[in-house]
């Protein structure tokens, strides 16, 4: 048998494969009826006439624990329609009605028994929206992008739910206005759609348009919904205008003019968001107030690296995944990079004044820079075009300054444009995806005083993603580059950056130019894998960021300079077995370089998750890191050989349907050589002693010792000498919290979180071989001072609580009032020793900072 005959066979018995799998699934269909007379109450009953019009549809499918079985619950569902509303009821028949879990929460909770339809009104079987309906009468709602991939609970439709328990069950009654939806403007619509239904005391799933867990994709194996003919598309407008009251109380320094103690404010806005047309939404803020955001947790960064934070204010959430370009995925260091990083706007600003406080010099500088304005248009064409632009303006800011006896005002921030616009196209019956983002900043940099801020900075970026075999494989593809401009003190920061640290004196592949007005770099990654959510996965990619990219204007790079190969394997088994309800077993490969061809870094893990079938979870691994190069630690020194290691975790959890559930968690992480060593413990504690009160509690403990924690540089005989320390740091947290839900629209919750660590410098050493064949050749004992100056130097202690109290309390749909009490308290030592009583007792003995805030929106429209 020739070669070509061979790939002919090969190539034939493939098409029909796929021809075989696309034609063998049956594409299930429910024809609604418009509304002749009166439309349904919505109260929970069906007993109106109208219902009586259409027909029940069921036969649903499990989908877990056991994929593909029967449900041991029926379920049933009608729809029906008028110009303004699509009208849905859902019946959720249950044997043993008495076993119904009424579970109430915040709206997006997802708990007990709930059921749920997806609609994909554009019927291009990759969007949808998704109405949840639980028992308890709360409400859940997502935005489903890339074909189910993505789900945004940002996205708070308006609409109408009731629901009711019987002796056949419980029934869920929905009204979902049109204007909450996009369609097309066709005479007869056909829409996508999909039911789920949550069992929650067997933690079964079941759907009415089943696929079996081993396909991949979402919304593309929905049913139809037909029968809808002559309505119009509709455009929304809603008008939210609020206003803040805020006021705060904290400890008042006598000799700081700045600090007298109390601090109150009253400020207006507005939200909205305006219809263009039935495609596209235009969504505004002006003056946005984030007061009822929870803080960020606490933490002791002795890394050379920004941390990333989530967003968590809501202008910026809903429609991320319009404006987030994600240069590469899966759970490491380079994860968060991203062209846009919504935290940029409205941070802190750049510049302190330069005050001596021993000289009677004092400021006050604003904790975040005022956002003036922000604007986003959000939307996509009948023909597969979604578009995303947004706009925002911040003010200049001015720190108070009192020098020399005087009073004056100090720029540290400048008037900042910042923009992003991205556009994503559907080709080949969604196989194919093209899209692409650009983003810009631009300050109003004419003051001395910020020189050392890029005066521009532009970024880009361009993907491709190709499906084949019925979306199982994919190919995935992208490319980014980015511009700043500046001064040449601004980008010889830049330069010195811990992103790239171009001074390095063994850096030989790249430019250190201090005359630099502008930087240029690029990034970007190449992927191929299997995906599904059952069976045999993998994917393997190459990701790199050049030298000179840099997107942390208004995006987030973590680290420049950098090769990153990843190859990741799993095999899931879906279906229960033996004393499994599931299982994963994964195997993960890594490697790292420099773009001057250095290995920074290697390793390898094997992992597992499961689920028994008494509901407890497990799952643990084990890592094994090779030799690294770290061309970061000296801070822009030489390059450093560090010794790998070896670690592992284990995590148990407990039946999370019960009203007490806990978890344990437990990592531990071995340096070679005795050159480091950290032990992580953590547990986990809930308790819902009523379906409408949550308790909870994590306390964690982190030991950490590391033998060569960089400390400084210092210049000594004319050479440059890094010193470092050993240290041991013990950090204790705690994350309270309590859920109060005294219905679905008014809620209670409480964040608290105290922290405490302590960190002991101890056997100061400087840096003498970099790259010796033995650990303790590279570095020598630095006589130069003694260990007692040296500890009492070096050594602190760090605490910090921070809380909020939040009532929340929806009076009308889509009409907020907010009460929140903010507390927090700092305090530091210079001591390195732990004791958790008396560093918290110094913690509570500290002067709090509260914030009382009261927020007040009402929604015109909707």
């Amino acid at each position: 048998m020739n070669l070509k005959y061979l790939t002919f066979l090969l190539c034939g018995l493939l098409v029909s494969q796929i021809s075989f799998a696309q034609s063998s699934q049956e594409v299930k269909t429910y024809t609604t009826l418009k509304v002749n007379g009166n439309t349904p109450k919505i109260d929970g009953t069906i007993d109106e006439p109208a219902w009586q019009d259409v027909e029940w549809s069921g036969d649903f499918t499990q989908r877990s624990p056991d994929d593909g079985a029967k449900p041991s619950q029926k379920t049933a569902f009608k729809i029906l329609y008028d110009d303004e509303n699509l009208y849905v009821a859902i019946r959720a028949y249950d044997e043993e009605p008495d076993k119904i879990v009424q579970r109430l929460s915040r709206r997006d909770g997802f708990e007990g028994d709930w059921v749920e339809i997806n609609i994909d009104s554009y019927f291009d079987k990759r969007t949808a929206y998704s109405f949840t309906a639980s028992v308890s009468g709360v409400k859940g709602d997502e935005a489903i992008t890339n074909d189910g991939d993505n789900w945004d609970t940002t996205w708070d439709p308006l609409w109408d739910l009731s629901t009711s328990i019987d002796n056949e069950g419980w029934i869920a009654e929905m009204r979902i206005p049109l204007t909450q939806l996009r369609f097309n403007a066709n005479a007869q619509q056909v829409w996508g759609i999909q039911l789920t239904r949550r069992l929650y005391r067997n933690e079964e799933r079941s759907v009415w348009s089943y696929a079996p867990q081993e396909e991949s994709g979402w919304v593309r194996h929905f049913g139809e919904l037909r029968g809808i003919n002559g309505i119009t598309p509709k455009k929304q407008v809603e008008i939210a205008p609020y206003t803040v009251a805020k006021m705060e109380r904290y400890e008042a320094d006598a000799d700081n003019p700045f600090f007298d103690g109390t601090d109150e404010n009253l400020s207006f806005g507005l939200d909205g968001k305006v219809g263009i047309s039935n495609d596209f939404i235009l969504d505004f803020t002006i003056n946005p107030d984030f007061g009822q955001v929870e803080a960020d947790p606490s933490e002791v960064n002795l890394t050379a690296f920004e941390t990333f934070f989530q967003e968590k204010r809501p202008f910026f959430i809903e429609g991320r995944n319009i404006t987030s370009f994600q240069i590469s995925g899966g759970g490491n260091n380079y994860s968060s990079d991203n062209l846009f990083y919504s935290r940029r706007i409205g941070r802190s600003p750049h510049n302190y004044p330069d005050v001596d406080s021993d000289e009677n010099e004092y400021a006050r500088v604003p904790e975040s820079t005022n956002i003036i304005g922000a604007v986003k248009l959000t939307g996509k064409t009948r023909n597969g075009l979604s578009v995303g632009v947004m706009e925002s303006v911040t003010a200049p800011e001015k720190a108070d300054v009192f020098r020399d006896g005087s009073h004056s005002k100090e720029l540290v921030e400048p008037t900042t444009n910042y923009f992003l616009g991205s556009v994503q196209k559907e080709l080949n019956d969604n196989n194919t995806i093209l899209g692409g983002m650009f983003t810009s900043t631009h300050r109003f940099t004419d003051n001395p005083n910020l020189n050392n801020l890029n005066e521009s900075a532009y970024s880009g970026g361009v993907e491709f993603q190709q499906f084949w075999n019925d979306k199982k494989y994919y190919l995935s593809t992208n490319l980014v580059m980015s511009q700043i401009n500046g001064t040449s003190e601004a980008i010889q920061e830049q330069q010195e950056s811990s992103r790239r640290y171009f001074q390095r004196p063994d850096n030989d592949y790249t430019t250190y130019d201090t005359t630099r007005t502008s930087l240029t770099g690029h990034g970007g990654i190449f992927e191929f894998g299997r995906q599904g959510s059952s069976g045999f996965r993998f994917v393997n990619w190459v990701t790199w960021r050049s030298p000179g990219l840099e997107l942390n204007d208004v995006g987030y790079l973590r680290q420049g300079d950098s090769i990153f190969q990843v190859f990741w394997a799993s095999y899931r088994f879906s279906n229960p077995f033996s004393i499994f309800r599931y299982m994963n077993l994964n195997f993960n490969q890594w490697t790292g370089w420099d773009f001057g061809g250095t290995n920074n870094f290697k390793g390898t893990n094997v992992n597992f998750s499961t689920q028994f079938t008494n509901h407890w979870y497990l799952n643990g691994g084990v890592n094994v890191d090779g030799d690294e190069v770290s061309n970061t630690l000296l801070r822009g020194g030489p390059s450093f050989r560090l010794p790998g290691g070896w670690n592992y975790w284990v995590n148990v959890e407990t039946d999370d349907r019960k009203k007490l559930t806990f978890g344990l968690y437990h990592n531990q992480r071995w340096g070679f050589s005795d050159a480091s060593d950290r032990q992580y413990y953590g547990i986990y504690a809930r308790y819902q002693p009523t379906d409408g009160l949550r308790l909870s509690l994590q306390p964690n403990l982190t030991n950490r010792f590391n033998s060569l924690q960089y400390i400084t540089t210092e210049t000594y005989q004319t050479e440059d000498r890094y010193i470092f320390g050993s240290i041991d740091q013990v950090t204790v947290d705690l994350t309270m919290r309590m859920d109060l839900t005294l219905s679905p629209n008014l809620t209670i919750q409480y964040y608290g979180a105290p922290f405490v660590s302590a960190v002991d410098y101890y056997d100061p050493k400087y840096v003498t071989n970099p790259h010796a064949d033995d650990y303790y050749d590279r570095f020598s004992e630095d006589v130069s001072f003694s260990d007692e100056d040296f500890e009492n130097g070096y050594d602190f202690n760090f605490r910090q609580f921070r809380s909020n109290l939040v009532l929340r309390w929806e009076y009308r749909p889509g009409s907020l009032l907010y009460l929140v009490w903010t507390q927090g308290r700092t305090e530091e030592a210079e001591t390195g020793n732990f004791s958790y009583g008396s560093d918290v007792n110094d913690l509570f003995s500290a002067h709090p900072h509260n914030v009382f805030l009261v927020k007040l929106s009402y929604l015109f429209g909707g």
